[in-house]
């Protein structure tokens, strides 16, 4: 799924491109992408965007007559830029809206259609799609630090909840707490000060380091490829290699549709950490320490 990096990178291409254009033509490629049948789509038509912004992982073009675009792009979800003689994706494409300097496609690979497009009129309609999450970059360490300990969760649940961090998913998460050399399963509630700071300040390194990387990959062109692994990674998605700090084989947790990435030695000491399907499978095989790997 874009994370923050990424969606504040496409924000920034398609501000470049479509702020003060007049949106001319909503083409919807699939029944399912648009969630809102009131104010009908085509009243978006004819109307100038006024404003791109990102509202935690979603994409917003504020238009005339105070209407409001909001694109979730969810976890296959992508955009891409398209001259007025290109033409969009067949099988993937969601929806096309048209500038007269070009259109964006947006598309999602496979066939969950978890993507969707909104238009929402006002900014109290607009208001529902915020879920709170607080933005670090913008905030103090005391702000973080009391919106971490608001409940007692382990950091990997914490780090990616929107409803107390905006913006950060699996991927990032991951690479914060690689960098905060902190476990993925420590609870919120019994970190010390020091390593809530440290935890704040990788929090913050991460996500705009990310971002200057992402927007200089992108240069002057439109992001192409958004993805959540990217070989310069410390431990997401590198299960099984070295890390790049201590040289330990990276590590892993399986849950749902996702997994957790770190490193046992710079960030548990050296234990494994355990999944359920993996106990189950290993039970007294099942290795917890590096050094008995």
């Amino acid at each position: 799924m874009p994370e923050l990096p990424d969606v504040a990178v496409y924000c920034e291409a398609l501000a470049a491109r479509v702020r003060g254009e007049v949106l001319l033509r909503v083409q919807l490629k699939s029944p399912f992408v648009l969630r809102t049948a009131v104010p009908p789509i085509a009243s978006a038509e004819g109307k100038r965007v006024r404003d791109v912004r990102r509202l935690g992982k979603r994409i917003v073009l504020g238009l005339d007559d105070d209407l409001f675009l909001v694109i979730h792009l969810m976890i296959a979800g992508r955009l891409r830029w398209l001259d007025a003689v290109a033409k969009p994706p067949a099988r993937i494409a969601l929806a096309v809206l048209e500038f007269g300097n070009g259109r964006i496609a947006f598309t999602e690979a496979g066939t969950k259609r978890r993507a969707s497009l909104h238009l929402v009129r006002g900014a109290d309609a607009l208001a529902q799609f915020d879920m709170g999450g607080l933005e670090v970059g913008d905030s103090s360490l005391a702000e973080f630090a009391a919106r971490l300990r608001k409940e007692n969760h382990t950091l990997k649940r914490a780090l990616t909840d929107p409803r107390l961090f905006s913006g950060i998913g699996n991927a990032y998460s991951d690479e914060i707490l690689h960098r905060a050399r902190l476990s993925p399963l420590a609870l919120t509630h019994k970190l010390a000060e020091a390593d809530v700071a440290r935890l704040f300040d990788a929090t913050r390194d991460v996500l705009s380091e990310w971002t200057a990387r992402l927007r200089v990959d992108a240069l002057a062109k439109f992001p192409e490829k958004v993805t959540a692994f990217h070989p310069e990674m410390a431990v997401h998605g590198r299960y099984g290699q070295p890390c790049p700090v201590c040289g330990s084989p990276v590590q892993r947790i399986v849950y749902s549709e996702n997994e957790c990435n770190y490193c046992a030695r710079c960030q548990t000491g050296g234990v494994i950490l355990a999944d359920r399907a993996l106990s189950r499978l290993l039970r007294d095989s099942f290795s917890r320490s590096l050094d008995q790997a």
